[in-house]
């Protein structure tokens, strides 16, 4: 008997505890196992969804992570972990899932993870070998993909985060926004966004014919590569890296991922990590274009993710009402503002045909 394990969540108005208590059961002994739940702890304070639980079973510690998620995620996360990295090698380097179930109602479904411990890439506290290290798995993840025959199936399940990410979310956030009765004093915000994104649009013939010179094959991305979804985790062979939270798993070009993960690390050490990541991939043939280039590339990702984050808050306030989302709109337009470029080199007229 586990002592504890019919509480497991109860009070946080979550569906489908009975389920996610009997898949918690089996994974740690069955009704066998004697043990007691010591703690339980919300990871996702926001969005209330993803937990860590410590037991104690037959006298040893164990630590699980339980996740809740759309069902078409879960799939997706299943098809990374079961499917897609399994197919080129790679099955260690996923987020370690253990089991799942679906909510009685197929609104949801849950997953469990062993823990992997306090092993998250620490860009705070830089250390040279443990970046080095992901930098190297992210580069062999996205050379084992390139024109993967299970792109189609990737893109089916997940989506396409190239150009038409870009031209989309431009289109989209324009149409909500447009739709939007503001305030005189939050006239501004809209007007400058509306701005920001004509200008997006007016440059999508340029930013499209750069990716289809200089991006590269298209490949399998995390599509989401902040520094708390990598871990780096040390054994008796050296440092293991896995990538968790895949709920964003797509098919585009690999300067989407590496925008993603060069933002987040001090400006003053992101171009030797490029170099890494440079020397890595030109084992598979791969030539990075020059830097003022890939700023350009970086910027284009990051513009549609910025367009990206304007539709829901619009949205909301066309829909709802909401008495958020000019507040959020509002910290978009300064995002907008403050994007810099990824790497530092000098200004250089760019051709996107040489």
């Amino acid at each position: 008997m586990i002592e504890g394990l019919d509480k497991v969540l109860e009070g946080r108005d979550q569906p489908g505890l009975t389920e996610v208590r009997a898949l918690l059961q089996r994974l740690l002994g069955g009704h066998e196992a004697e043990g007691r739940l010591i703690e339980e702890q919300t990871l996702q304070p926001r969005a209330s969804r993803v937990f860590r639980l410590r037991f104690v079973i037959n006298g040893r510690t164990r630590q699980l992570i339980v996740k809740r998620l759309r069902p078409e995620i879960g799939r997706r996360s299943e098809l990374v972990e079961k499917r897609w990295l399994p197919a080129v090698g790679m099955s260690d380097n996923g987020p370690a899932l253990l089991g799942s179930i679906v909510e009685p109602g197929g609104n949801c479904v849950w997953h469990a993870y062993d823990d992997l411990g306090p092993c998250e890439l620490d860009v705070h506290r830089f250390d040279r070998k443990s970046v080095s290290a992901a930098i190297k798995l992210i580069a062999r993840l996205h050379l084992q993909f390139a024109r993967h025959p299970l792109l189609g199936e990737v893109r089916l399940h997940g989506c396409d985060l190239g150009i038409h990410f870009y031209d989309a979310n431009v289109r989209d956030a324009i149409y909500a926004l447009e739709a939007c009765q503001p305030s005189s004093q939050q006239t501004p915000v809209r007007d400058s966004l509306l701005q920001r994104l004509s200008t997006l649009r007016k440059e999508l013939p340029q930013r499209a014919e750069a990716l289809d010179v200089w991006g590269g094959p298209e490949t399998l991305l995390h599509g989401d590569l902040w520094s708390i979804n990598v871990f780096v985790i040390p054994t008796a062979h050296g440092l293991h890296v896995r990538l968790i939270d895949w709920d964003h798993a797509s098919v585009g070009p690999a300067s989407y991922d590496l925008s993603t993960f060069l933002l987040r690390l001090p400006s003053q050490e992101r171009s030797w990590v490029l170099d890494v990541y440079r020397e890595e991939t030109s084992r598979g043939g791969w030539c990075l274009p020059p830097m003022p280039m890939l700023n350009f590339l970086f910027e284009t990702a990051e513009y549609a993710r910025l367009a990206n984050r304007i539709i829901w808050p619009a949205i909301a306030l066309v829909q709802d009402r909401a008495p958020w989302a000019w507040e959020s709109l509002g910290e978009v337009d300064q995002w907008f503002e403050g994007l810099a470029p990824v790497l530092p080199c000098e200004t250089e007229m760019l051709d996107t045909k040489s």
